[in-house]
């Protein structure tokens, strides 16, 4: 009785601290574009199951069962909801009731349905189809619930019976393209989880997600595309009840903060203190992790603890936690400051911030399901499954700004592979204008290692840029013979293709080769002999005659040969002749110079035989 009080406490709290709080239903529009009397747009609420198409829409006719109205059972072998070849697809309306949501939708699954439309059994606001916990356990199926789910007003499902009892189609566009904010280049997304991996299919499933997404959530980290958030639910304990049993085995600081036991039986296994302890810790791995440049690591510790520290094998326990946090390179004392006394009478900061992100703002509802994916401030509903999510992801970016992991096969539509979704396209060099993407093809021009191609992408591409020619020779003639290659492509900015010379023609289909001889564009000179090449052309001269091309003509091999070594005779000659010469110049001024210089020194103390004797003259006045 005391246990169930325990369990009584938290659940009362938990639907207390609800019915204060805000939920909020995520819708998409459902647009009626036939008959006439019901055009026009409706809103409609997004299941939490199934795999909406966000950012995407999907067009198909209504059609009502004639038995089995409420989809509670599995419809006959002879009941087929597969669209034929060149069909629209078929969008099943069910009435609402005697079976859980999740159910019908498998059972519409399997008989060939493209998504189900639920008709409410009242007038009221609209709700959020959810999976019942109670079904949890014993459903295998829920995880393979593959085709879009919406709840609509009861009024707008009674117009379309109306509508089909008359023989009218009912064609209806689903649209989840406004379903997720996508206003700039980056994404920002939250993963409220929790540690817990005993409650059956549910967290089966949830650990299975992160394993999978961990390497896009990491790639979209690492490249600044995303920011990511986890996020960890708790409640606190009424303080009539913080001494009892059930919530010191559940609660953690005095009752502030408490999760469920996870076998709901607080004799056996672990209990939710325990839960809240590793909650925590993941929490302040991540705040660590964040503060040191690496958030990613995030992904790798839970994966990593969800294979080696299981609930089921007894190795949920803060040791092994230690471990895979020491194996990832994190300082495991900084988490534990992190952490803090769990046992202390005071506000843990981190779970503090936790309970009150838990509350709604702006368009974002209070989170109070687990696990919950919040993108771009609004919460996704729908299976967490590694396409489904980069799906919704993906369309949180505003248009053309995607990252590349958007085109990833998990979630890229496939539309180029049939007539190659009309765009443009060069079959012999492979190359295609049609890109896929989450949101449809788009015919795009592409780039093609570092060549980009200009165009409108529907009928017409082509290569630009200097390194054109190295791709499909920029489009232009090309072709090789006797093992000699021309090409017309000119490697510039100018995108032409122009014969060479030698060839003529439009220079992207043909280029021709131009016969010089028969032209008489070559060897025009007396005896001269011409050849016609692939490209180009020879010519020669008869007897011993050598043909100069430049000058057109021929000249004689000999004398050619005697000029050139006579005229090499005569500068030899010349230059012998002109170095004697002045080496004797040389001599001779150089000897005349001396001669003067040595009489002159000599005159100064010797007459010489020509001069006469010269009288001494003294200073008037001496004695």
């Amino acid at each position: 009785m005391k246990e169930n009080l325990g369990i009584f406490v938290l659940v009362w709290f938990l639907l207390y601290g609800t019915c204060l709080g805000r939920f909020v239903v995520e819708k998409n529009s459902l647009k009626v574009t036939s008959p006439e009397s019901l055009k026009g747009v409706y809103e409609c609420a997004i299941g939490n199951f199934g795999v909406p198409q966000y950012g995407g829409t999907m067009v198909g006719i209504a059609v009502y069962p004639e038995t089995n109205q409420d989809g509670c059972k599995s419809f006959d072998d002879d009941v087929s909801f597969k669209s034929k070849p060149g069909g629209f697809p078929i969008f099943v309306l069910l009435d609402r009731g005697d079976c859980y949501f999740t159910l019908k939708a498998w059972n519409a699954q399997n008989a060939g349905a493209a998504a189900i439309l639920v008709e409410d059994d009242r007038v009221e606001t609209l709700i959020t189809m959810d999976i019942p916990e109670d079904e949890v356990k014993q459903a295998d199926y829920l995880q393979n619930i593959s085709i879009p789910a919406t709840l609509i007003r009861k009024h707008f499902g009674d117009q379309i019976k109306n509508a089909l009892s008359s023989g009218e189609l009912v064609k209806i566009n689903l649209d989840w393209r406004e379903s997720l904010p996508h206003p700039d280049e980056r994404v920002e997304y939250e993963l409220w989880t929790s540690s817990n991996d005993e409650c059956g299919p549910k967290c089966d499933s949830q650990i299975n997600f992160v394993k999978d997404f961990k390497g896009a959530a990491q790639i979209l980290e690492k490249k600044g595309y995303t920011q990511f958030t986890p996020h960890y639910i708790t409640w606190y304990c009424p303080k009539t009840f913080v001494s009892s049993k059930q919530c010191e085995s559940q609660c953690i600081n005095h009752g502030r903060y408490c999760a469920p036991d996870p076998e709901q039986d607080f004799s056996i296994g672990y209990n939710g203190k325990d839960v809240v302890i590793q909650n925590l810790q993941q929490a302040c791995l991540f705040k660590v992790a964040k503060e040191s440049g690496k958030p990613w690591l995030w992904w790798d510790y839970v994966t990593d603890f969800a294979i080696r520290c299981p609930m089921k094998e007894k190795k949920y326990t803060n040791e092994c936690a230690n471990e895979v946090i020491k194996s990832l390179g994190v300082d495991v004392e900084q988490i534990d400051k992190c952490i803090g006394d769990t046992d202390a009478n005071v506000d843990n900061l981190v779970l503090k911030a936790e309970q009150e992100a838990q509350i709604g703002n702006g368009s974002r509802g209070d989170v109070t399901i687990l696990p919950t994916l919040v993108i771009n401030n609004q919460q996704y509903r729908g299976k967490l499954a590694k396409g489904a999510v980069l799906k919704a992801i993906c369309s949180g970016f505003k248009e053309t700004t995607e990252p590349t992991i958007c085109l990833s096969e998990d979630i890229e539509t496939n539309e180029c592979l049939e007539n190659n979704g009309g765009c443009w396209q060069d079959r012999v060099a492979n190359i295609t204008a049609c890109r896929d993407t989450f949101r449809g093809r788009v015919c795009e021009c592409p780039i093609v290692e570092g060549v980009k191609f200009v165009g409108n992408g529907y009928t017409h591409c082509e290569a630009s840029g200097p390194l054109r020619c190295e791709l499909n020779n920029g489009g232009c003639w090309k072709e090789t013979q006797d093992g000699r290659t021309y090409s017309a492509c000119i490697d510039d900015h100018s995108k032409r293709c122009e014969c060479p010379p030698g060839f003529k023609g439009d220079g992207v289909n043909t280029c021709e080769d131009i016969d010089e001889c028969k032209e008489k564009l070559a060897c025009q000179c007396p005896g001269c002999k011409c050849k016609n090449t692939w490209g180009s052309y020879g010519c020669s001269c008869g007897g011993n005659l050598f043909y100069m091309r430049e000058h057109d003509t021929c000249i004689g091999k000999s004398v050619k040969t005697q000029v050139s070594w006579g005229f090499i005779w005569v500068v030899i000659l010349g230059l012998a002749a002109a170095g004697v010469g002045g080496y004797a110049l040389y001599k001779y001024r150089i000897r005349s110079y001396m001669d003067s210089e040595i009489r002159a020194i000599m005159a100064q103390y010797m007459p010489l035989d020509n001069q006469g004797e010269v009288p001494n003259h003294l200073p008037h006045g001496d004695i």
